[in-house]
């Protein structure tokens, strides 16, 4: 597949939007541009490959700070003139070390954001938990956990289950989220470990909630 073979309605600067989009979360984690090479370079090397308008050069993600980005899908807007890479990405997609270039939110409601707030946070742990699985940090404390597979991961949650009854039986609010998080962390790195992902344990829980027929 070559950038023409996309049916892009290149315009007369030779530049399109491009929204890069997290496969696994569908989080926008940027938006940039690309020329035709750009494109064709990503999709040639499953490389994140954009146009720097402002150094007005071609640039490879990740080809400096090492966080790169794998291309798994690149789709074109119904009009050809704009596109979206899907990317599974190793690292920050953002300058300042965020996930995304859009982690700062204008609060229409606080509300709402609060009630995602978990939900946000479970997807930025199991991005990270992903990433230690794959690249294996030897000062990673989930490498560690990983090397020892089912049985040290199964150890620590029965552990930490522990524990978290231990905090509610001693009434202590701070301890119990402490032991809480802690549980749900290694309890996310089994999960990783054997393949699970959280949109099945997600569905899981939908169908638990549903109300009965």
């Amino acid at each position: 597949m070559t950038a023409p073979e996309l049916a892009v309605a290149w315009p007369e600067s030779g530049l399109v939007p491009v929204v890069v989009v997290d496969d696994r979360t569908n989080d926008v984690l940027t938006l940039a541009y690309a020329n035709r090479e750009a494109l064709d370079r990503t999709i040639e090397s499953r490389s994140t490959w954009l146009y720097s308008r402002s150094r007005s050069a071609l640039w490879n993600k990740g080809e400096t700070s090492g966080n790169t980005q794998h291309v798994v899908a690149i789709a074109v807007d119904c009009d050809g003139d704009a596109l979206v890479y899907r990317v599974i990405p190793h690292g920050p997609a953002c300058h300042t070390g965020s996930a995304s270039c859009f982690s700062t939110r204008l609060r229409f409601d606080a509300e709402p954001f609060e009630r995602t707030s978990f939900a946000r946070a479970l997807e930025r742990l199991a991005r990270t938990i992903a990433d230690r699985k794959m690249n294996a940090p030897a000062d990673s404390y989930t490498a560690k956990l990983f090397a020892g597979g089912v049985d040290r991961i199964g150890k620590k949650i029965g552990e930490e289950a522990t524990e978290v009854v231990i905090a509610a039986k001693n009434d202590d609010r701070a301890e119990l989220v402490w032991e809480v998080t802690d549980l749900l962390y290694h309890t996310l790195v089994l999960l990783a470990e054997r393949g699970v992902s959280l949109d099945e344990v997600g569905a899981e829980l939908s169908r638990r909630a549903a109300p009965a027929n």
